[in-house]
């Protein structure tokens, strides 16, 4: 090759180098800038939709309101109505009175004082017919059924309506035994076919904040089923009562619900419907049930041959809770201090006075 071709040959070799080069440059620079555009506009719609308001959707029903529908069918059956008719010859006795204001006397129930007890107090002076509404659970397929003391202690006659009988079949109901100091009442009914039982849980592992139901009769209302929480546990309602340890609930309780069951989440009995600290003779949000352990403690008693319960005591009367100023005073910290000491008992024996303060039981505090 001559030297001016070379020379023209060198010189269009350079061009296109220079021309691809500058081509592959653009095409670079053009990516880049429409990847930081499309990245832009991009986090503007982000930010866009996430001020977007977000549509409403109807949820599906809880899985707690199924529950509380099958349990409500499961337990409805076994939970009856208690009617009574009682013969008053001497209705002088103020319902709803405080304890400071009521009659006294050794048999009195203490129910009689300190709460409701769910039932129309006479008001008129002379013998008067009553008749009077409550509930209770079948606990026996024979026809054994836990109620109240107080809904059946006055009564002359006591009949059951079972749930799936027409309200004008009443059974005639004989009254098993009754324990005053948990108010506490087993009756019975004789029926030719097995009845649906309630069954009992272990009120022990209930803990504060669990949901329970409360099934009864308010007010005559049948087959009423009311939900709600365990308030408290342990509570002592009636002063120097010391087998009473009630669950507290705010499970809406009513005249007419007493001796029916509380029951928990598994559809087991948990208690038994008692009592109502209220102004009003009608629900204020807290109620109290005795705990199904000792419901069983208490229920095999009263269908023992003797038909009633025995309890061992050492003879001493003590406050439901202490008060702290005496506490100090006394030294007694965690303690209990003695109310009161009953004539002829170990008590008594042993030497203990009003004013002692026992702080351990065996070694144990």
């Amino acid at each position: 090759m001559d030297p001016h071709a070379r020379s023209l040959w060198l010189r269009l070799r350079t061009r296109r180098v220079a021309y691809t080069l500058t081509v592959l440059a653009t095409l670079t620079l053009g990516i880049l800038i429409g990847t930081v555009v499309s990245k832009g506009v991009k986090g503007q719609e982000s930010k866009k939709n996430s001020d977007s308001p977000t549509p409403l959707s109807i949820p599906s029903p809880t899985q707690l309101s199924n529950q509380f529908t099958q349990i409500a069918k499961q337990l409805e059956p076994s939970v009856v109505n208690i009617n009574t008719e009682s013969t008053i010859k001497n209705p002088h006795r103020r319902r709803g009175a405080p304890p400071d204001q009521g009659e006294g006397g050794e048999d009195q129930n203490p129910f009689d004082d300190f709460f409701d007890r769910f039932f129309g107090g006479p008001q008129n002076q002379g013998p008067i017919r009553e008749r009077s509404l409550g509930s209770g659970v079948i606990v026996d397929s024979k026809g054994y059924i836990l109620t109240n003391r107080h809904v059946v202690e006055k009564a002359d006659r006591v009949k059951v309506r079972l749930q799936d009988e027409p309200a004008n079949v009443l059974h005639d109901a004989k009254v098993i035994g009754t324990d005053q100091e948990t108010d506490l009442a087993v009756i019975k009914i004789d029926i030719d076919k097995p009845l649906p039982i309630a069954k009992l849980g272990n009120s022990d592992s209930m803990q504060v904040g669990d949901w329970v139901l409360a099934v009864g009769s308010p007010f005559g209302l049948n087959e009423t089923v009311t939900a709600g929480i365990v308030s408290a546990k342990g509570r002592n309602i009636v002063p120097n009562r010391q087998f009473q340890s009630f669950i507290q609930t705010d499970a809406a309780i009513n005249p007419g619900n007493s001796g029916g069951p509380l029951v928990n989440m598994a559809g087991e009995v948990i208690g038994i419907n008692t009592a109502i600290l209220t102004d009003t003779n009608a629900y204020a949000g807290v109620g109290f049930a005795l705990p199904s352990n000792t419901v069983v403690t208490v229920y095999n008693q009263l269908i023992s041959p003797d038909h009633r319960v025995s309890r061992g005591s050492i003879g001493i009367e003590f406050p439901a809770q202490e008060n702290p100023a005496i506490a100090r005073v006394y030294g007694a910290g965690n303690g209990v201090t003695i109310a009161n000491v009953i004539p002829g008992t170990p008590a008594e024996a042993a030497g203990l006075k009003v004013g002692d303060t026992i702080t351990t039981v065996d070694g144990k505090p």
